[in-house]
């Protein structure tokens, strides 16, 4: 007799965030579905979840005009395979996990081809084009957004939006008490404590671990015992973080899978913008966050944008409460300043960690990664409401 095939869900992340949440909804997927299949492209989370990768996507987690340009035709072959795969696979439903531009090309060539679609992660349409609304409508089945606010934006397009909550709250956990941590780091009786996370995709790095290397460097003369602590993100190789930590001169520790770890055993942290300065307020650890871009990209986003805030945290409190420091504000000078200020001024320091508390309030208790699981097995759903 023959074998019956197993549901199939493909998945397209484009970057190590995107990579991660696709890897917790297919685990939390398994639990009710254990015969599930995984497809898609990703990267070594993804692969450690169970899903087969058709095309890594290691290369071309890239931000800004001028970088997807440089990356066009890695791009466009990723969105090649990713079109033969499922043409080739007929997935029973592909989820879109956020690397909008992307998976929306993704999205209406599998709406064409009928093949249902989730998009996981709504694009920031509210901060950068309202108007895209109804074109993503036009692709989609679902929108799954992971901030409350969100929601309106499709409700007033009659798209067919669900809040699910934030993954992160329910992954940023670390796995340690900050008193084994310092044990495992060897930080001893280092103080303070200052992270450093200059991003996950390459060309982040590239613009910004030198500017924070060079407040470090500055930093060790204003506090002798200082020592310095940097998450090295999955997506990044070895050789780029060394080859910059080798003329630095730094009391710098590289902590390789445990983000939270290092997190919980700052005082204060320098960050760029994205998921990293969320997950470090979920932690309340006081920061200031740092953005470069290409000055093309930089120029075509002050034209477009509709929010005056970058760092989520201020977007989600409507309000500057972490530091922002954009493009050229964005100098080991005022990076000295600002941590500076929140390892000096306690009050200060108080304030933010009051402000990051309110944003782990308003995005709830979590439970993110199976609310998802749960809207995908309902879009699986027949028709006629039968049992998978």
């Amino acid at each position: 007799m023959k074998q019956a095939r197993p549901i199939t869900i493909a998945f397209s992340a484009g970057e190590s965030s995107g990579d991660q949440h696709a890897a917790s909804m297919f685990l939390a997927l398994k639990k009710h579905c254990p015969d599930l299949k995984g497809i898609g492209m990703g990267g070594a989370k993804m692969a450690q979840a169970g899903i087969e990768i058709g095309y890594d996507s290691s290369g071309i987690g890239v931000i800004g005009v001028v970088e997807v340009i440089k990356h066009y035709f890695e791009i466009r072959s990723a969105l090649q395979t990713l079109k033969q795969l499922l043409l080739g696979e007929k997935p029973d439903l592909l989820v879109c996990v956020d690397y909008k531009e992307f998976n929306f090309k993704l999205a209406r060539f599998a709406k064409q081809n009928g093949i249902k679609v989730l998009f996981y992660v709504s694009p920031q349409v509210w901060a950068w084009r309202p108007g895209r609304v109804k074109q993503y409508g036009a692709v989609i089945d679902m929108m799954a957004v992971i901030f409350p606010f969100e929601v309106p934006f499709y409700e007033a397009e009659k798209v067919p939006v669900r809040y699910v909550g934030h993954p992160s709250v329910d992954k940023v956990r670390p796995f340690r008490s900050k008193e084994e941590d310092f044990r495992l780091f060897g930080l001893g009786q280092a103080k303070p404590i200052i992270g450093i996370l200059p991003g996950s995709r390459e060309n982040e790095i590239e613009r910004m671990l030198p500017v924070m290397l060079e407040a470090a460097h500055k930093l060790q003369k204003s506090f002798p015992g200082v020592h310095f602590l940097l998450p090295q993100a999955d997506s990044i190789p070895d050789t780029l973080i060394n080859e910059r930590l080798k003329s630095a001169r730094l009391m710098v520790t590289v902590v390789k899978k445990k983000p939270y770890d290092v997190i919980q055993c700052c005082d204060a942290i320098m960050t760029t913008s994205g998921t990293a300065s969320l997950e470090i307020a979920l932690l309340g650890i006081p920061m200031v966050i740092a953005y470069k871009l290409a000055p093309l990209t930089y120029w075509l986003g002050r034209l477009l944008v509709k929010t005056p805030y970058i760092g989520l945290p201020n977007i989600i409190l409507g309000k500057p409460a972490v530091k922002e420091l954009i493009q050229h504000d964005a100098d080991a000078g005022n990076l000295i300043t600002e941590l500076g200020r929140l390892l000096k001024d306690s009050a200060y320091a108080e304030k933010m960690r009051e402000d990051l508390h309110q944003v782990k309030l308003r995005l709830g208790e979590g439970g993110g990664s199976e609310n998802m699981a749960l809207l995908a097995l309902e879009m699986l759903m027949p028709v006629d409401n039968a049992p998978i």
